[in-house]
């Protein structure tokens, strides 16, 4: 075992370059950005850690939970990484981030952002291939890419605008709109708004509760539903049909049903 980049322990096998950290807790594995100096901006390395991480999972995990170390989720791309990329490298660059982020949002585990201070540029198209999003007061929203003369290169154009909609998407590239916590919020950044500090706490409880579902079902939430959204209606029901089949006819999924007809299943209800 060696000491990683947060003080934890980490297992040689997973490989992460020292801007990455990561924690076991059980069935949870915490993955934190670690370059709190430069805002946890995303180099590289980094970006290839996160691929082969997520391509790979550590042994047992159900759910990973994304932090950013220090004050800062991610002020997004290292821009001395591509300062003198020629048209064609930058292609590759590009599609280099999107093979990574793929590995986050159709990988083999749901994701959970705890988001704090900035979440600009790459951070907030790294954070929009994460499942779920948590945002504590201090986060902000970015996209600084139309003030610096280039355009988003990680999947940003794809993602975003599925979570806030096309124009909100414009307006932050041609202005330089900046949301807050709050605000990010009420547009779709974030499916919860915590308090100071709380992000963590919130992330472990959630991740408790989608590590104690059913596999296949975490699988087709993941896979499925996001291609059946966006497809048309009749193909979404056949897809839809045949996932509920697949997903019913699981072992698990019969022996989850009859507990709950033999009321040895809690009841849904708001705590």
């Amino acid at each position: 075992m060696q000491l990683n980049p947060i003080g934890r322990t980490e297992p040689p096998a997973l490989d992460l370059p020292p801007t990455l950290g990561v924690e076991i807790q059980g069935e949870i594995a915490v993955l934190r950005l670690a370059r709190p100096e430069k805002r946890n901006a995303l180099d590289n390395a980094t970006v290839l850690g996160l691929q082969r991480f997520f391509a790979a999972p550590p042994a047992g995990v159900k759910v990973v939970v994304l932090d950013g170390q220090g004050d800062h989720f991610s002020a997004g791309l290292d821009l001395s990484a591509t300062q003198e990329l020629s048209a064609t490298e930058g292609v590759g660059h590009s599609m280099m981030w999107h093979e990574a982020f793929r590995h986050i949002q159709f990988g083999r585990v749901p994701v959970i952002a705890v988001l704090h201070g900035a979440v600009i540029g790459g951070g907030l198209e790294l954070a929009a291939a994460t499942h779920v999003r948590i945002a504590e007061p201090s986060s902000f929203y970015a996209l600084p890419e139309g003030q610096r003369g280039i355009f988003v290169g990680g999947g940003g154009s794809v993602r975003i605008p599925r979570l806030i909609g096309v124009a909100r998407m414009m307006d932050m590239m041609l202005t330089g709109r900046v949301y807050d916590a709050a605000e990010g919020h009420a547009i779709g950044l974030s499916q919860y708004l915590v308090g100071k500090g709380e992000g963590m706490a919130k992330a472990m409880e959630l991740a408790a509760k989608i590590a104690g579902n059913a596999p296949m079902t975490n699988f087709a939430v993941m896979h499925a539903l996001p291609r059946i959204a966006e497809t048309s209606p009749e193909s979404g029901y056949m897809m839809e049909a045949m996932i509920s089949s697949i997903a019913q006819a699981d072992i698990e999924a019969k022996t989850r049903i009859r507990d709950f007809l033999e009321k040895r299943a809690a009841k849904v209800g708001k705590t």
